[in-house]
């Protein structure tokens, strides 16, 4: 059994905590927001009076953070100091590779250790552990955080060193975007030249055009039971969390003077969409802003 201290208990990470209780290990949470707070103790999480008093006498700490402003800016105010030396820190909020590699700085002169790791999946995959971490960190680190990835995920890929684990997520999400906006243009395209939903998704889903997109997060209601589209985009993942995401990938293209035009556009689009009702909407839910665009 492992005591993790575990911060930032929302959406993703009450029920990645759960399940680190349902795999034997102890978790102590902590989060500044009263309603996490109450949810967690209802799911039976106890939670610290702090996140300094969380981590104090913990073996791994896992962040779950809505930026890397704020992972940093705990690193630096007490949540290093308060930890035993040589305390794992598990970064699985999505923040920049820059802001990966500043917090691991930080973590090591600090005298512990530090992996990132993001998640893809979603809420879905927070509750049924099936979550994909991304893992940047040494190859002991992550053969420490192992069984702890294990017990919110179903696959965890080692992408190399401090900061990877970031980039891979930044990437993935890009291509997601792309995907999903390309999906749901097909979709109002379709439509308009008569063709039915199911028709289309039957094709395109069993055909070249195939991708998580249409077959998991279908953007018409119908043909997948289980997607947003089918409870009026309750997301999922968000489209504000998507437009954030893609800042991400534009800060990472711009640094590397990469010739990305569709993350570009993709990123545009989901900052646009974020700003209106796309904002606590599922992501898939593009296609309302697409069919409007249409018009």
């Amino acid at each position: 059994m492992t005591c993790v201290a575990f911060l930032g208990l929302g959406h993703m990470g009450l029920p990645m905590a759960v399940n680190l209780v349902k795999a034997g290990h102890e978790v102590r949470g902590f989060d500044v927001m009263p309603a996490a707070v109450e949810a967690a103790r209802a799911a039976g999480i106890p939670v610290a009076d702090s996140g300094a008093d969380a981590v104090a006498d913990a073996d791994a700490v896992i962040t779950m953070f809505p930026a890397g402003k704020h992972v940093i800016e705990a690193y630096r105010t007490g949540l290093l100091a308060a930890a035993r030396p040589g305390t794992l820190f598990i970064e699985s909020s999505t923040i920049a590779v820059d802001e990966a590699r500043a917090a691991h700085a930080l973590a090591l002169a600090a005298g512990h250790r530090n992996i990132d790791a993001p998640v893809s999946g979603g809420v879905v995959g927070a509750e049924n552990g099936t979550l994909a971490f991304m893992v940047g960190g040494s190859d002991e680190d992550y053969a420490a955080a192992l069984p702890l990835l294990e017990a919110m995920g179903a696959r965890i890929v080692h992408c190399g060193g401090p900061g990877l684990g970031q980039a891979a997520k930044v990437c993935n999400n890009m291509v997601l975007a792309v995907s999903q906006i390309a999906v749901a243009e097909a979709f109002v395209l379709g439509e308009r030249l008569g063709l039915a939903h199911q028709a289309l998704f039957d094709v395109v889903s069993q055909a070249s055009g195939q991708c998580w997109s249409i077959t998991t997060n279908c953007p018409v209601p119908g043909p997948v039971p289980t997607s947003p589209a089918n409870r009026d985009y309750r997301p999922g993942f968000a489209g504000a969390l998507m437009a954030k995401d893609l800042g991400l990938a534009l800060q990472a293209i711009e640094q590397t003077s990469t010739d990305a035009r569709m993350g570009r556009l993709a990123q545009q689009i989901y900052a646009a969409y974020a700003a209106g009702d796309g904002a606590g909407r599922d992501f898939s839910g593009i296609i309302t802003d697409i069919r409007a665009d249409l018009v």
